[in-house]
């Protein structure tokens, strides 16, 4: 049986070298759409990561957000004494609010103005899972002072290399005078493309229409050995139904499903997949059908002398498999190089995955199957008469 296959698979490999520039060009033609497949993926993945980062990063064990709740970047407000209603449920133990909002940034160099997204937290308590930010949370009590996301586009100034030659920074935000007091690294994202952390405090200041009262998104720390589904369940069957309870994992999906369902790039990038795969389909075709029409006295000649239609299948799919593994591996080379170079020009998180790796594969081998099976038909024309 593995001698059979071994026969099989050097008669693929020597009909597929037999015309060099042809499958040099079907390596390239896979290559291509494997490179434009990972590029779609890569970025679909880094947009989903960056914009669940903010939520990823929130040191609580559940969160109340507004039950009209979609993105982090355009959240709905709620009423603060909802959040101090959960502290009279078994299981509760802390509660805190964090505000969010758009700011102007000012370029303390270029003195440009860029939206930035602001994060006000109570100093006192721990919202957040950097060490940097928890490091410095005494210097947040004092007004106007804010931790900057280093992670940031520049556009922003180069206030880490500024920080370093200085204890402060000042520049304004929302017209304010503020200082940067520390850093921290969250990273840009398609929603916003800076991030700063202050003080509850600070944030009233530097949004006075913003009422106090009136919170975007509310902590809740649970006791040790609390069940956080139990606790989440019990909290949503007995507050009003203008908010929601859930867990970070589940406050994270919610952010993931508003881009990849509610927005139009989720769209773009798994149309873009569809597209570059139909690519690969019609490249492989052509490769493969001129391969069979050149070898068709052959496989006529093969039947004649008692070849079955089911080696000659064989002998087209092994062609197939081949395919997909020489056009795969510079695909996915090239795609690293140009992973690096994405997350190093718009820093977002751009990375390859053993998990993104294997499907493009899969792709590749589908890809190199079904143009396999579309020309099958082909292959049945092949008559053993025409070789007498």
């Amino acid at each position: 049986m593995l001698r059979k296959c071994f026969r099989t698979t050097l008669l693929a490999w020597r009909q597929l070298v037999k015309h060099k520039t042809r499958l040099a060009i079907a390596v390239v033609g896979i290559a291509f759409a494997d490179i434009l497949i990972f590029a779609q993926m890569g970025f679909e993945a880094s947009l989903f990561d960056s914009s669940t980062a903010p939520q990823r990063s929130l040191d609580t064990d559940l969160v109340l957000v507004s039950s009209h709740f979609k993105t982090v970047y355009s959240v709905k407000n709620f009423s603060r004494e909802r959040l101090y209603q959960t502290l009279g449920f078994t299981g509760v133990e802390s509660v805190s609010p964090l505000y969010i909002g758009y700011g102007k940034w000012r370029n303390p160099q270029t003195r440009h103005i860029q939206s930035i997204l602001v994060f006000g937290t109570d100093p006192r308590t721990i919202a957040f899972k950097f060490p940097e930010v928890n490091q410095n949370r005494s210097q947040l009590q004092k007004l106007n002072t804010v931790l900057f996301d280093q992670a940031s586009l520049p556009d922003f100034g180069p206030i880490p290399a500024l920080f370093q030659h200085q204890p402060t920074v000042e520049t304004e935000l929302n017209g304010v005078n503020i200082r940067v007091v520390g850093l921290f690294i969250l990273g840009a994202s398609f929603g916003a493309y800076g991030n700063v952390i202050t003080s509850d405090s600070t944030f009233l200041h530097l949004f006075p229409d913003h009422h106090p009262n009136q919170i975007q998104i509310g902590l809740i720390q649970l006791k040790p050995g609390a069940d956080p589904q139990q606790i989440a369940k019990s909290l949503t069957d007995n507050l009003p139904d203008d908010v929601m309870v859930l867990t970070t994992e589940e406050f994270a999906q919610v952010e993931k499903a508003y881009w990849a369902k509610t927005t139009p790039i989720g769209f773009v990038f798994g149309l873009g997949v569809l597209v570059c795969f139909i690519v690969g389909v019609a490249i492989v075709y052509q490769i493969i059908y001129a391969d069979v029409t050149d070898h068709l006295p052959q496989y006529s000649m093969l039947k004649a002398i008692g070849y079955s239609d089911r080696y000659l299948v064989v002998v087209l799919i092994q062609e197939a498999l081949l395919l997909t593994v020489l056009g795969y591996i510079p695909g996915f080379i090239v795609s690293l190089g140009l992973y690096q170079l994405a997350a190093a020009a718009t820093i977002l998180p751009i990375f390859m995955t053993i998990e993104r790796s294997a499907t493009v594969f899969f792709l590749t081998m589908a890809m190199c199957l079904i143009s396999t099976a579309s020309t099958m038909r082909k292959l049945n024309s092949a008559d053993p008469a025409d070789v007498f």
